[in-house]
Order: structure tokens, then sequence, then C-alpha cells
């Protein structure tokens, strides 16, 4: 099935770049925008496969974009950042982006993130084997199979990342993952990212499923080691 993306760059060749490639060669669908304006109205009029969306934008920047989507939607997104602009990609992780990609890009290093994310967001294993598919953790219930979370009855959003993230510790209670680890798993082994992305999205998973975040009740830190689900006693 053909993938459909949303480029957001107000850089027209970059944006014509992308679009060749994506279309051309590997036949995915691609929609543009220029400015953070036009961005929100097509990510509000459709579900996109991943939306790549650069910093520096007109009407509304990036983050600021990012931030909106993921008020109504948890379609993968990845950020387009200047280069060595820490702030940029932190403040965008922080908003809810999946990923991140500096300028100037290679765009196969693009692609192999995006397939990345794709894969794992889409994944569901319909074989004899599969685990259950609903996970019962306490108050936290998690079904696997349409990819929802809920806590005392309540829906958790959660972008694709952080549904990954929970679902592995979920799946693995009381082990510990090195944040190392946890990026070469959730965000693949090729993934040339940083230890920090794994911070920021820790801490945003627990200011969504936890009451008090700083005293967590199910994902915790093993200091200097990494991170585990703790469970329910």
């Amino acid at each position: 099935m053909s993938k459909k993306i949303l480029v957001v760059d107000d850089e027209k060749l970059i944006v014509k770049g992308i679009k060749f490639s994506l279309c051309q060669e590997d036949g995915w669908e691609v929609d543009c925008a220029y400015d953070g304006g036009e961005a929100i109205e097509k990510a509000r009029q459709t579900e996109y496969d991943m939306v790549l969306l650069d910093v520096m934008l007109p009407v509304y920047d990036g983050t600021e974009v990012c931030r909106m989507i993921r008020e109504f939607s948890n379609m993968p997104i990845i950020m387009l950042t200047a280069k060595n602009s820490d702030i940029d990609k932190i403040m965008g992780l922080e908003y809810g982006a999946d990923d991140y990609v500096t300028k100037p890009f290679n765009i196969l290093e693009v692609k192999a993130r995006m397939k990345a994310i794709m894969r794992r967001s889409t994944r569901i294993e319909k074989t004899e084997a599969q685990d259950e598919s609903r996970i019962v953790a306490g108050d936290l219930v998690m079904n696997r199979e349409n990819r929802t979370v809920a806590i005392e009855g309540k829906d958790i959003n959660l972008t694709a990342k952080e549904f990954d993230l929970l679902e592995l510790l979920l799946l693995n209670p009381g082990k510990v993952y090195s944040r190392e680890k946890l990026l070469n798993i959730v965000w693949g082994y090729e993934y040339p990212g940083d230890v920090r992305t794994v911070d920021v999205h820790v801490r945003r998973l627990r200011e969504k499923i936890e009451k008090t975040p700083s005293d967590p009740r199910y994902v915790h830190t093993k200091w200097g080691v990494g991170y585990y689900f703790k469970g329910q006693e």
C-alpha cells in the first residue's frame, strides 16, 4: 500500500527534491506545505503516514506546528533541524516529534528513519505465537492490536515512539534497559541519534501515564544503568 507523506518546508527546492525521491523511488504519495498554517490545515484534513517538518517556517514554526498536530493526531513526525541546533532537536522532541534529522541531510538517511518509524508504527503481528494483545498492569491497560493505552479507564494519547517504548518495557517488567539499548531497539540499530532522545521520550511518557512523574509508579530509573517497568505488587 502506498504511503502518504506530508513534507513541510519553506525552501521549495528542498521540498521538490524530497518529493521527487519519495514519489519516483518509493512510489509514495506526497503533499507539500510551505508554511506552518498550511501544514496544520493539511494535517487536519488527512491522516498521513509521516510528516517531515522543518523547524524554521513562516506563520507558525515547526515546533509549534508539531505541538498543534499532537492535539488531534499521533501521526509520526520527523523534524528537520538546523545543523548543531540542539535546542531545536530537544524542543521538537518535547513537543511530540518522533525523531529529528539535521540539515544538510542525506535523503537516504531520511528515508531510513521514515521507514523504521512507519514499520514499528504499523506493526501488528498475527501469528499463533503472538503475545496477548491486551496487557494489564494495575490500572494501566495496553491494547497492542489497536495501539491504545488507558489508565483508570481514561485513554492516554501517546505518540508512536512513546507507545513503542512503553510496550517494550511493559512486556519485560523488571528488566533494566540502558538508554543505548532502548535507542537500538525502539529507534532501530542503524539509528545515529543520541541518548537524549530516550530521556526526552521517557520524561514525556511519565508526564502522560504517571500521577506524579517525579515519583513514578510504572516507568522507573535505575541510576547509572537505565529504565525499567515495575510490575505491580
